[in-house]
């Protein structure tokens, strides 16, 4: 088994892009990591502090290559410009995109798996795995100034995935980073979250606030910054060259977004009672917001706005 056929049967399973990375040094990586997680950028994420996120053969110690895999999700869709409409991030328009990848991503191991001796454990998003640094080195793309990988023929519309196996591959050329001087993603940004190039403060992320802060109240200097948003934030994408240049329209059926999540009401939100929410988000990355936290975020809203929700 080589290179050549496992590119070619990802890219037959519906993969837009595929690369192999071989295990070796990471410390310049692991190094970021660490003075990312002294300085207390992770916020509440405690996970983002597993070991095995610094040495990925403590996830699989025969791992001697990395399949590394993207899949493009933009859609043309645009939000309406009105406030009383809440934001949710394009990522989560759609069906839930673990599921998406990870029904792909089995069937590829599964085929490395007719291989006797071979052995391959996948994730979506779903371990303590450094996918956007693997991504890199795959040539899949390049870390940019925001934090997020972009890939030249999508732009950073995409979600990753990576196999790790015991095959000793040939490695796939890593990808040359192409911001350049461009600081616009830096300048966007509203709560100054990225605190510099290639450096993200979660303690300042939109995103982080209504995806992952349980409190039961948003912090009150990112509320005056929020501008509609609710379930994410894509701020520092929207702005991107990259993207604005170079997203295709996805081919991916499922992450055509469902009716009620492009241009939700804030009011709605709200108000949304669990049974709502429980049918509302089947399939759904968006189930990651709890319901009361829908509501936290579309009131924190509607209070900048002047239009209390009780």
């Amino acid at each position: 088994m080589d290179k050549f056929s496992i590119e070619q049967r990802a890219l037959e399973l519906g993969f837009h892009k595929v690369g192999i990375a071989s295990v070796d040094s990471i410390d310049a990586e692991v190094q970021h990591l660490r003075s990312w997680l002294k300085q207390g950028y992770q916020a509440d994420m405690a996970w983002m502090d597993n070991p095995k996120r610094q040495d990925i053969r403590k996830v699989m110690p025969e791992v001697r290559s990395v399949i590394c895999v993207a899949l493009n999700y933009y859609t043309p869709h645009q939000r309406p410009n009105s406030p009383e409409y809440a934001k949710i991030s394009r990522y989560a328009w759609g069906r839930d995109y673990h599921k998406v990848l990870t029904k792909k991503l089995k069937a590829l191991t599964n085929w490395l798996q007719q291989t006797p001796g071979v052995q391959a454990r996948y994730y979506a998003d779903t371990g303590p795995i450094q996918d956007k640094v693997w991504a890199q080195k795959a040539g899949i793309g390049w870390i940019a100034k925001n934090g997020n990988v972009i890939a030249r023929e999508y732009g950073s519309w995409i979600f990753l995935g990576e196999i790790l196996t015991n095959l000793d591959l040939t490695p796939s050329i890593p990808h040359t980073e192409h911001c350049g001087s461009c600081t616009r993603c830096l300048d966007a940004c509203p709560t100054g979250a990225l605190a510099k190039p290639f450096v993200v403060d979660a303690n300042r992320c939109i995103a982080y606030h209504t995806i992952e802060n349980r409190a039961q109240e948003l912090p009150e200097n990112i509320v005056p910054h929020l501008q509609g948003w609710v379930a994410g934030c894509d701020i520092c994408q929207d702005v991107c060259p990259w993207n604005q240049r170079f997203a295709r329209v996805t081919d991916v059926a499922e992450f055509q977004p469902y009716p009620t999540n492009v241009a939700p009401k804030l009011t709605d939100l709200a108000q949304m009672s669990d049974e709502s929410w429980e049918q509302r988000f089947t399939a759904s990355a968006l189930r990651r917001i709890k319901p009361d936290m829908w509501r936290r975020n579309a009131r924190a809203n509607l209070l900048r706005q002047g239009r209390v929700e009780t």
